[in-house]
């Protein structure tokens, strides 16, 4: 097809276990996608919380946006970008001086209007309601703080429960196959890719075994 609008979508859960996972999130993208005949180049997923400003597969999407100059980079919701005012704003304006718009699906918005010009708009609501998502994130460690001083007043003891840290050889035997295809040479997109896991999972494990 020719002049069809490129898109790109980036999917984030705070958690790396079994039960959080960025499925949901990307096929509602994909069928945005599909109605609105663009052409889905990438797709980005990370397990790790919005809180940090260090998030290596979101700094990757962002270079290949830019790099590649991608017309939209596509998320569920203003609070997959990050979960602090400073991360959100920081990040669309560097889409925006680049070109790229974002679409935030659950509102719906677009960061920039049809002619390429910033929206306005969109920037007053994308930095209320990540402010609002910051606020949150804040009480949610409160509570939690809260919850653990006063289990510890009833002398309820606390941390993992004994045995719950994987082991070395434990991993080595669940991610063998993710070892394996990064020995044999392949990237870390693909091992992900061909192991079904997210590439922030080959990173750590690539990392742990110094592959």
């Amino acid at each position: 097809m020719i002049n069809m609008v490129t898109a790109v979508i980036y999917a984030r859960v705070s958690s790396e276990s079994d039960r959080q996972n960025t499925e949901r999130q990307v096929e509602d993208l994909k069928r945005y996608i599909a109605i609105n005949d663009m052409e889905l180049v990438a797709t980005y997923e990370e397990k790790m919380s919005g809180a940090k400003e260090n998030r290596p597969v979101l700094t990757e999407c962002i270079g290949f946006c830019i790099e590649n100059h991608i017309r939209t980079l596509c998320v569920s919701e203003i609070s997959r970008l990050g979960r602090s005012t400073k991360i959100v704003v920081n990040t669309i304006d560097e889409l925006t001086k680049a070109g790229v718009n974002v679409y935030i699906q659950n509102l719906p918005l677009c960061t920039l209007n049809a002619d390429g010009q910033p929206n306005p708009i969109a920037k007053m609501i994308t930095a209320v309601l990540s402010s609002f998502a910051e606020i949150e994130r804040d009480n949610i460690r409160y509570r939690l703080n809260s919850g653990r001083e006063l289990a510890k007043v009833k002398g309820v003891k606390m941390g993992r429960k004994l045995g719950s840290v994987k082991s070395k050889e434990r991993k080595q035997e669940e991610y063998g196959k993710v070892i394996r295809s990064l020995k044999a040479g392949k990237s870390i997109r693909d091992t992900a890719a061909i192991c079904g896991v997210s590439v922030s999972t080959v990173q750590r494990v690539k990392k742990e075994f110094e592959i």
